[in-house]
């Protein structure tokens, strides 16, 4: 079953899909659109908020709202009435380069990386945001980081840089530093680029391909096990959400593509279920 969601429009760089238990929905942003996004589960309304720059991500709050990487760094984000606060901007020096994709984990930390504007170049790097408001680089270079995906008890993380088409496997030590990136899986080009990323509740992981209009499942080992066709080829991230966890709603892009879905919010059934929706302890 594919279903695309009425009324979710035609992003430009739609991302970051998120499940909101507290609200019953999803959320997702389209990045180059400077818009964020909010699915009604209870009736499939669909509702938007301007941005004042690019934003590649949002996360909930534990005490409310939310964490988003703008353009210009980390901001706290309320919606309901529209509030924007800074907290830090990781790459000051650097006014070529934007947020493009992040997780929290099960300590309340955010991982996120950077990337240019252009998509040229190693630019990009990844950081970590603690709920203290500290801001840490913790890997680079990047040219396009994408995912993370991370273990549920916060030991370990797969980590993607989309134009080298590659997945890497990363340990997170007991001092919140991150080990050597291990080749996991490498995408040959008929497959695309893997995009976002997401673990499922047995372990496997869910990966977007750009380029191909797909989302696969892979498992421990990194063979790809399933693989879900979308109607249109710019396929970016998932999300399983729903009370079960057993619903998988995935963003796509319209930039530079003349198709009739693109950019849309779709829905998949998934055949199994996901892990819970991780906050920002800060």
């Amino acid at each position: 079953m594919v279903r695309v969601i009425p009324g979710s429009g035609r992003s430009i760089l739609g991302e970051g899909p998120l499940w909101s238990a507290r609200e019953n929905a999803v959320f997702w942003v389209d990045i180059l659109g400077k818009r964020v996004n909010r699915l009604s589960l209870a009736d499939d309304a669909v509702t938007g908020w301007d941005m004042p720059e690019p934003i590649g991500w949002v996360i909930e709050r534990e005490r409310g709202g939310f964490i988003a990487g703008l353009a210009s760094g980390f901001v706290e984000l309320d919606l309901d009435p529209l509030a924007i606060r800074p907290i830090v901007d990781p790459e000051p020096d650097v006014a070529t380069n934007r947020m493009n994709d992040a997780k929290a984990d099960a300590m309340g930390r955010i991982w996120a990386g950077t990337m240019p504007f252009s998509c040229e170049g190693d630019s990009g790097a990844f950081y970590r945001l603690d709920p203290n408001r500290s801001c840490t680089r913790v890997d680079g270079p990047y040219c396009i980081p994408n995912g993370p995906a991370i273990a549920p008890d916060a030991d370990m993380m797969f980590h993607t840089d989309s134009a080298r088409r590659t997945i890497y496997r990363m340990a997170i030590n007991d001092d919140e530093s991150l080990g050597a990136r291990a080749t996991h899986i490498v995408f040959p080009p008929e497959w695309g680029s893997p995009d976002g990323m997401t673990l499922d509740a047995d372990g496997h992981l869910w990966v977007a391909h750009w380029g191909t209009g797909r989302v696969s499942r892979f498992d421990a080992d990194g063979e790809r096990e399933r693989s879900v066709a979308l109607p249109a080829s710019q396929i970016t991230s998932m999300t399983f959400a729903g009370p079960a966890l057993d619903r998988m709603f995935v963003t796509s892009a319209a930039d530079g593509v003349d198709e009739a879905n693109a950019g849309a919010l779709f829905e998949v059934d998934p055949g199994c279920r996901g892990l819970p929706t991780q906050q920002f302890g800060g």
